[in-house]
This record gives structure tokens, sequence and C-alpha cells, in this order.
């Protein structure tokens, strides 16, 4: 069976983001590195449009859809980064765009959702399902259904972010990458192992919601109940079948971090780097610097994927 996306898909988006989308810096800290007993690379997609990754999957979908379909507009359900990136990959673009987003999910990034100008829709995280409201709304209204992450042109678009890095740094031995529904690393593999074909993958979940490393080990999906985790932008309950496809093929391993480590790495990013970091977009970071992996002596990509926080929950956290 081939994979639902190939290298080409993912460079044929680097050059449709080309202009639109910002190349991230790849930050260095020596102090990391004697931390972590190796060379980091830090990816920072926090400096990214809408401060997230997820704008360039979003972007590099939405500039696909045919004339009529922009017309009509786009529907997407997410926490929080998928939704800021469509409004406004939507909004560059000029189409309607609906967003499916919990009622608990960070003030801030609905407030930035609605600023980019796309309609909210809310519903309760722990009792309704998003794909369930996000599908009806698609029917309802003609629109055409982005999802955050199970999507071909979406994980092409969030596997620039690798291509930029590997191309950048072309030696790296591993390659960490923060996981959720799995879009950034099956995106990620795909243009690592194209560019450097013994680097190794690793993906990073938060302790409570290991479902991919348990899909990964056991060969299936595994579903589980949405995880309490400061991390909100890997609360997900499964692995999309698109991308598990890719992480079977591509990824060598996924390991998990507590929501402690997380505070430490976003302590650390804040403190020592002067960057936001978001829990979710921690993640990598906070495998890197933990102590968990043997990476003694080795060259580490590490993508930070987002700093979309709240403030006063990031100063609680951090302070």
């Amino acid at each position: 069976m081939p994979l639902p996306i190939t290298y080409a898909d993912v460079a044929a988006a680097q050059e449709r983001l080309a202009g639109v989308a910002h190349r991230t810096p790849v930050l260095r800290s020596s102090t990391a590195d004697e931390i972590a007993g190796a060379k980091l690379f830090f990816k920072c997609e926090n400096f990214q449009r809408m401060g997230a990754f997820k704008f360039r999957g979003a972007y590099n979908a939405l500039a696909q859809l045919s004339k009529e379909q922009g017309e009509k507009g786009v529907v997407a359900y997410s926490s929080g980064n998928h939704a800021q990136g469509v409004a406004l990959a939507a909004k560059l673009l000029s189409m309607p765009a609906a967003i499916v987003m919990p009622s608990d999910a960070p003030a801030v990034k609905v407030a930035a959702t609605r600023g980019y100008g796309a309609e909210v829709v809310s519903y309760g995280r722990y009792q309704e399902d998003r794909e369930v409201i996000g599908k009806r709304l698609a029917a309802e209204r003609g629109m055409t259904l982005i999802p955050p992450y199970n999507h071909p042109h979406v994980m092409a678009g969030q596997g620039t972010a690798a291509n930029e890095l590997v191309q950048e740094v072309p030696d790296l031995d591993v390659l960490l990458v923060c996981l959720g529904g799995g879009g950034l690393i099956s995106g990620c593999a795909v243009a690592a192992k194209q560019l450097n074909p013994k680097i190794r993958v690793i993906g990073v979940e938060p302790e409570a919601g290991n479902d991919v490393q348990q899909s990964f080990r056991s060969g299936k999906i595994v579903k589980i109940d949405t995880p309490k985790t400061i991390a909100d932008g890997a609360q997900t309950q499964a692995v999309g079948d698109l991308t598990f496809a890719v992480i079977q093929a591509l990824v060598d391993d996924i390991v998990t971090v507590s929501d402690a480590q997380l505070v430490d790495a976003m302590r650390f990013a804040a403190s020592r780097m002067k960057m936001v970091v978001e829990p979710t977009g921690a993640l990598a970071m906070a495998a890197a610097m933990s102590g968990g992996l043997a990476l003694a002596g080795k060259r580490i990509g590490v993508i930070i994927s987002g700093g979309n926080v709240d403030i006063a929950q990031f100063a609680k956290l951090v302070g």
C-alpha cells in the first residue's frame, strides 16, 4: 500500500507556502546542550504565523480547494491552533470559515480565531463529538471540512517544518516531534527520511494521552478517553488512519513526558531562551532535556510546535 503522502507532496507544499508562511528560525542554547549532553537544534514554530505550525497545513489544504469550494467556505474542528491556522488561511484566501472549538479552549486561541474573521461554534469537549458536529455543519452549509491532522494536504503542509530544518541542518541523528493526532510527525517523517535516510524520528506525547504510543506498539489504532493534560493540543482520543500509516512505516519510536516535565521545558524556554512556548509545543523539548532518551553526543532536531498559551495560565505554570 502506498503511503498517503510522498516527499513530492511536501516539496510542493513548500513551494505553495513560499512567501506566505514564515521560514521559522533554528535556535541553539549552549545551556540546553549541557543539560541534554547533546547538540540541540530547535525549530521554532512558535514564531510561525498565528503562533504554530498548524498554519502550514491549513494554508496548503485551503490553497488547493476549487473556486466553488472556496466560495462556500470551510469548516474545521480544533482545540485552538488548527482553528487559528484555518481561520488565518481562510482570511488570506478570502473564504468563509466556521470553527468548532471546545468551550474550555484557551481564551487567547478563541479570541485569535475570531480575530481572523472566523465564526466560532462551541461544544463540550468531554460530552460531545467534534467530528460529528463538524460533519453536520459542513453538510448543512455545503462547506468543505478540513480536519486537523487526518488529511493528506494538511500532513504535507506540516512536513515543511522538518523539510526546512533538515535542509538547514542536514546531519541530524534524531528528530523529536510533538505528537497529538499525528499530522505534524507524519509529514515531518516523510520529509526527514527523504533528506536524511539515517535519521531517527521519535514522537513525543503527554503521559496521560499516549494513544499513539499504544497504537504504535500494538500495531492497531487504540482509542482512549479524552486525556487530562495541560498539553491541550494533544488531547486527541485516537490517531488518524492516514497519519498512523505513515507513523507505522517511518517513525522509529514514540515516548512520553509528564506535565511536570512540560512545565520545566516551558520555564527553561522562557527564562533562558526568552521564548513563550505552549504546553503542547514543549513536548519534544521536554523529551530532549529530561534525560529519558539516549541522546549523548548526538545532534538532535527538536520541533517546538507552538506558542499560543493564555498569558495568565502561562504565568501560573512557570511562575
